[in-house]
């Protein structure tokens, strides 16, 4: 029979150690409350500076109308004006102008007599992400043109029409969809890094023989070193949640059961991994040095920035055993696309059966290194 009055009394001792030493206070409730207003601000996808120069042959007024359609648009920045081609390129070498607008000596000659005019846009594809973005936005910008040369000739306009809608984020704020996954993120490290220490710790203050001398048997030992680092899984989770709801105004359209249901299986395999990996290290060092050799895979194949159906076979084999890959698409589906219960059973599942093996295999690794 397990005792619980003992079972409470070593988790009285955990928070005690983690909450009244002020460093460790400190690391449990700043930094994530910091990362996660660094990260909501600075990782997005969105793209509101472009600057770009603008190398104009032509001196009709249909060129001078595309310059101001670029001029007016708040995403996009002149920088410069530019008078030859040899120009260009040092523009862009030296990242002064992401964008290089180059409009040839008889566009609106072009555009007056009915036939084709062409635009060139140079862009610097160093980084391929921002290059795409700024092509699309380039591009909206040369279609509302040409309806609008179009509509002032009377000329029919393309055949088909496409019409976007957005569901479940209308205007396509990255944030929303970073927001939610950050979420993710700062609760697995919290729990982690506070289960992975915890008997590292008492190895290294040399108070484990200490513990082992006690009434207490293995298992309430486990039990004791798990229960606070899920107790603080869920409060700093609460908290964050919290911030992205109110601070950052991410919509939230599925019910509180839902989201927690997921949250509680999310850090039953994140105590479970941390625990496994306290019971192997010896020092507080190993301990972190282990955390972070789980954490950054973790992240990285969580389909936290990139698709997990983009990555090859292998690596979407390997995603399968991710707890935080399940967790995002709760966390995704919870806030934007209001899901069922129901319909995150298969997400559900595969957390718990990763939570009671990692659970499992700590309890056995416990055992095997105390005698």
């Amino acid at each position: 029979m397990l005792s619980w009055l003992r079972i409470l009394a070593l988790v009285r001792k955990e928070f005690l150690a983690i909450l009244k030493d002020p460093k460790s206070r400190f690391v449990v409730i700043g930094p994530p409350l910091i990362q996660l207003v660094v990260f909501g601000y600075a990782a997005t996808f969105d793209l509101n500076d472009v600057s770009f120069a603008v190398y104009n042959q032509d001196r009709g007024s249909y060129s001078r109308d595309l310059v101001s359609a670029f001029d007016g648009s708040p995403t996009f920045n002149k920088v410069a004006v530019l008078n030859a081609d040899r120009e260009i390129a040092p523009r862009v070498e030296s990242r002064e102008v992401l964008l290089v607008l180059r409009i040839g000596p008889r566009f609106t000659d072009e555009l007056l007599k009915g036939e084709p005019a062409k635009v060139q846009v140079i862009i610097d594809g160093r980084n391929s992400n921002t290059a795409m973005i700024a092509l699309n936005y380039a591009r909206t910008i040369i279609r509302d043109f040409n309806d609008r040369v179009l509509a002032e000739r009377g000329a029919a306009g393309a055949p088909a029409e496409l019409i976007v809608r957005a569901w479940y984020n209308p205007n396509l704020e990255s944030r929303w969809f970073i927001v939610p996954g950050i979420v993710g993120l700062l609760t697995l490290v919290v729990t982690l890094l506070v289960t992975a220490l915890s008997v590292a710790r008492e190895r290294e203050q040399g108070t484990f023989d200490q513990l082992l001398v006690t009434p207490l048997r293995p298992v309430e030992i486990l039990i004791g070193k798990a229960t606070p680092g899920f107790l603080i899984g869920l409060s700093e989770a609460a908290v964050v949640i919290s911030v992205a709801l109110l601070w950052f105004e991410v919509p939230f359209r599925s019910t509180v059961l839902t989201l927690y249901t997921g949250l509680v299986l999310f850090l039953l395999s994140a105590v479970g991994v941390g625990l496994m990996i306290s019971s192997l290290s010896v020092t507080q060092q190993q301990g972190l040095l282990g955390a972070f050799l789980f954490m950054v895979p973790a992240i990285i194949l969580s389909g936290f920035a990139t698709p997990i159906a983009n990555m090859p076979q292998a690596v979407q084999a390997v995603t399968l055993v991710n707890p935080l890959r399940y967790f995002m698409v709760i966390l995704r589906s919870t806030f934007l696309e209001g899901a069922s219960f129901e319909a995150l059973i298969p997400q559900f599942w595969p957390m718990a059966v990763i939570g009671l093996t990692s659970m499992a295999l700590a309890g056995w690794l416990f055992r095997h290194r105390m005698y």
